[in-house]
Parts: C-alpha cells; structure tokens; sequence
C-alpha cells in the first residue's frame, strides 16, 4: 500500500494518569510500531486525556498535576502531545464524550472529515472539506509538487494550536485550544483517510466486560464508529476477554491487538506500583517513572502517603 492509501491514525489515551509512568508512553510507542508494521496505518499523532478530578477515584490527585506530569514525560516527544479539555470541563466525562468531542475538533480545525469504522473511505478523507468556506490550517502553495500529507496536517496543527491558544490559570505549561479560531484560508488537501483510535490495555478492554459498568451506547459508539488499540500485559487472554462481550464480538473486526512476542518490562508497570514505590521510598521508581515526573513529584509532595 502507498501512503495515501494507508488509514491515518491518532491515537488517544484516556485514563486517571495517577501519576503517568514509562508504562503508558511505552504503549503509545508499541502501537505505533505494530500499527506500522501491518502495512495498513500511519500513526501520526498521539493525544493524552487525563480524566476530570470529580471522576472520584481515591487517592487521584488534583488534575493540575496530572498534567504537569502527564507534560513532562512527554516534552521530548514529537508526535505525543497532553490535551488538558476533559480537565477543564464542569464535571466528568464518558470516554466516548472524548473521543467525540476530539473527532469534532479535529473537524473543525481541519476543515476536513474524519472516518469512522463503519463509513466508506471514500467520503471521509482529508481533501473533502465540509464546505468551500471551512477554514483549514495552512494554505497550499505548489499544488502539483509539494501536496501536503496527514503527517504534516499534524504538524502544522500543532503549531497552529499553540498560536490560539488560551491558558489556564496555574497551568501556565499548557494550552487549550479555542474551537471557534480561525486558522487560515481554505485548502484541498491529498485524499487521505484520518481516523482516531483509542489506545487502552486490557485492564479497559476487561472493563467492558462488567455488567452495568459501561453503558451498551456509548461501547457501540467506542468500538464501533472509533474503533480500538489493545496493548495487553504479559499473559492476558485477549480472545477470551472478547468473547464475554456481546458488543466486542459483534466489532471485533474494530479492535487490534498489538502482539509483541517478546515480554516486555515496561508491560507490567502501572501506576499503582509506582505510587508505592513512592510511598516506601523504593529506589526502583526510577524503572517506573521518568525522572522529570519524579523530581515534580518529589517537589510538590505527591503520593508520599498512603492517601495519595
């Protein structure tokens, strides 16, 4: 397959980040590999959503926090970015209120169509703008030689989104886009399809398979118009998990699983075990964190009891 014909992936990762760990940036990281290595996606951007502080999981600090940590252990990442919107709202939101609100954005931003799983690829491509007047990122200056690709869109888009942004008080690290911007003249991009995926493991893929926990909507939403990216720890049968849900048999053409056929060490990481380490002054919290995460957390008095 050429570039244009493979599908452009995003990736987003919802979750407490309580605090973020080498764990979860070695997630992005596997899936963007095996992603690649199936011929058939390009990863082109990576998006990390901290949950709301009023999701009510005990010991899970102020989202100020979570952010600055979330921040840090990515600054040397060029295609993993935080996104601070779930934070910022009222009150908690569903994982598929994120992925949707993310899909609009990215709409609006682009001024292009985004896929879902269930809709043909030949309608929600870049290159479709939703009309002749949606603004788009950049304007387009050879359009014979130099057409742009999705991996540029996410680039210039970055760099867009940090001109209008507006920051939040005590955050002063991070920007939140405004949605109404106006980012420039109208464009046709190269017809490329653009999709975000949602990146888990399987402890979330599990979730699905309690009774009441998820509601049957937003799940057909999730992993029928989205679709998902499953980076398992060692061991877990993700063929039975699947199995023990009607909704994730009925997609499971929409869930891909990242096989890695060497154990990993960074796959049994998890907050928990570094909150701790944190706790018992265990030195082995530099295997599980970052050290720029571990020198905020040391500085800010994070996680140093038992309460969190």
């Amino acid at each position: 397959m050429t570039e244009n014909t493979k599908t452009h992936v995003i990736l987003l990762s919802c979750g407490s980040f309580n605090p973020i760990t080498k764990g979860h940036i070695h997630m992005f990281e596997k899936a963007k590999e095996y992603l690649h290595k199936t011929g058939k996606f390009i990863v082109i951007g990576g998006i990390i959503s901290p949950v709301h502080d009023s999701y009510g999981k005990p010991g899970l600090v102020p989202s100020r926090h979570r952010l600055t940590m979330c921040q840090l252990a990515v600054q040397s990442s060029d295609w993993i970015r935080v996104d601070p919107w779930e934070c910022y709202q009222d009150t908690w939101q569903t994982t598929c209120s994120v992925l949707e609100h993310h899909r609009d954005l990215m709409k609006r931003v682009t001024g292009c169509i985004l896929s879902n799983v269930n809709t043909p690829s030949t309608t929600p491509v870049i290159g479709q703008p939703q009309n002749t007047t949606q603004t788009a990122i950049y304007q387009n200056h050879n359009t014979v030689n130099n057409k742009p690709t999705a991996i540029k869109l996410w680039g210039k888009m970055s760099e867009s989104l940090g001109k209008i942004c507006c920051v939040r008080p005590h955050i002063d690290r991070f920007t939140f886009v405004d949605e109404n911007a106006n980012l420039g003249t109208a464009m046709r991009y190269e017809e490329i399809e653009l999709r975000i995926l949602l990146l888990c493991g399987s402890d979330l893929l599990e979730s699905f398979c309690i009774p009441g926990l998820w509601k049957d909507s937003d799940m057909e939403v999730i992993v029928g118009d989205f679709g998902i990216v499953v980076v398992p720890r060692d061991g877990v049968d993700t063929e039975r998990i699947m199995n023990h849900s009607s909704v994730l048999r009925k997609y499971k053409d929409n869930i891909t699983v990242v096989k890695d056929d060497a154990n990993h060490p960074m796959s049994i990481v998890s907050s928990t075990k570094s909150r701790l380490a944190l706790q018992h002054g265990d030195g082995h919290v530099v295997d599980y964190l970052n050290q720029p995460v571990i020198d905020y957390i040391l500085q800010s008095q994070l996680y140093i009891n038992a309460s969190g």
